[in-house]
């Protein structure tokens, strides 16, 4: 009998240590003493090697981003990938969210869940907001125009990105409904000046300033996969000046550039946000705010609404997240407007946190650009689809049939 079981066992774990769970250490005999093994096991592990054929096939976002690896050219990957110097801040983006749990509430009728969503006086479907992404057809042809189209189809307010590959005005057709814009201010007021009076012709709603690209950045990923990268890519890229290079992006075109030696907000100060507000009737919008202290400036320089964001951890490797600035940023503004944030946010779960801690609305980013990069539209529509679904049911399992039901007390904080 002894010799049966020991048979059964050694069985049993050599089948523990089968390619279906690879990320279970192999064992000949059993476990070494001391040894002991993860617990819940993995029975199901996520497998990069098995690429899923169609958006329908998908999980959750991350079966995505695989696919965009295998069709996307290394240094365009890289350039969406990429963080800067250790890449502190992006590992950071999403441990963040291990700093909060939950406190699900109990015998509240979430039989129907209302996700509908105002920001800035305009009404949502959801509070998940398409983040700007520049030059989205390294992603794929359709670029901008995959993503408006998909946005459209989930009604998510979509921010567009200075340097788009297609123009504002292509891409609220696309969308049907107005955007924003995002504002790379450059070292030229007239350009700025320039780029948001053309957003305000084509109906945008409001202008979001990038304040946290404020130096140069050592974008590790990137230089990296730009080494293994064999094609040709002068046809695309003009590598000899910045203002030569920006004349190919559509937002530039037919604008003077000479004298622009960077897209960054080095020299930008608060009396930029004087001079832009009597420039545009838009809701100005200040992205990338990590400190209570520049929130509360804000509040007092009576800027429409802000996004806590580090810039998907390509501007800077502080290792501060978002969501773990979040909470003081709120406190801070004291609801004087809205608060949106980004950067991390790859689940359900991550966006209750962010909404019970105060966000009136999220920003997501790499998740659609890997939907995008592995099918275009469908992918995009999918990737949203898949995050709207575990938004709705991780409001129901806290106990909030709106999004305005989705207080501080259904988070705490891990000491």
């Amino acid at each position: 009998m002894f010799a049966d079981r020991a048979a059964s066992r050694r069985q049993f774990l050599k089948f523990l240590s089968s390619p279906l769970l690879a990320s279970v250490p192999a064992y000949a005999e059993g476990p070494a003493p001391g040894v002991k093994l993860p617990d819940p096991l993995a029975w199901g592990p996520l497998t990069t090697e098995t690429l899923i054929k169609s958006p329908k096939d998908a999980i959750n976002v991350f079966d995505f981003e695989p696919v965009a690896r295998a069709n996307v050219p290394p240094a365009h990957f890289g350039y969406m990938a990429s963080g800067i110097d250790d890449e502190v801040t992006l590992r950071a983006n999403r441990d963040g969210f291990l700093k909060f749990q939950l406190r699900p509430r109990r015998l509240v009728d979430v039989s129907k869940v209302d996700m509908t969503t105002d920001i800035l006086g305009v009404k949502y479907d959801t509070p998940i907001i398409i983040a700007p992404v520049g030059g989205q057809q390294s992603f794929h042809p359709e670029g901008e125009v995959a993503v408006a189209k998909a946005a459209r189809a989930g009604n998510h307010l979509q921010i567009l990105s200075t340097v788009t590959n297609v123009g504002v005005e292509e891409v609220t057709a696309a969308r049907g409904a107005p955007l924003w814009y995002q504002l790379y201010a450059t070292n030229k007021w007239e350009v700025a000046k320039a780029m948001v009076q053309r957003a305000e012709k084509a109906g945008c709603l409001a202008v979001a300033v990038t304040v946290d690209r404020s130096g140069g950045r050592n974008q590790e990923t990137l230089f990296r996969l730009q080494q293994t990268d064999t094609r040709e890519c002068s046809g695309c890229h003009e590598r000899g000046s910045l203002a030569t290079n920006l004349k190919r992006r559509a937002m530039f075109q037919g604008l003077d550039v000479s004298g622009l030696t960077n897209t960054q907000s080095s020299a930008m100060t608060w009396d930029f946000f004087k001079r832009l507000r009597d420039t545009t009737k838009m809701k100005i919008v200040i992205k990338g705010i990590l400190a209570h202290e520049d929130a509360r400036l804000a509040a007092d320089a009576g800027v429409d609404a802000i996004i806590v964001s580090n810039h998907g951890g390509r501007g800077e490797d502080s290792g501060r997240s978002p969501i773990d600035a979040l909470p003081e940023i709120v406190e801070a503004v004291g609801g004087r407007m809205p608060i949106l944030v980004d950067s991390g946010f790859r689940r359900g779960t991550d966006i209750v946190k962010a909404l019970c801690l105060g966000a009136s609305a999220v920003c997501v980013g790499r998740p659609y650009i890997w939907g995008l990069g592995a099918f275009g539209q469908p992918g995009v529509e999918r990737v949203l689809e898949l995050l709207r679904t575990e938004l709705y049911a991780a409001m129901q399992q806290v106990g909030a049939p709106t999004i305005k039901h989705l207080v501080p007390a259904m988070v705490r904080r891990v000491t």
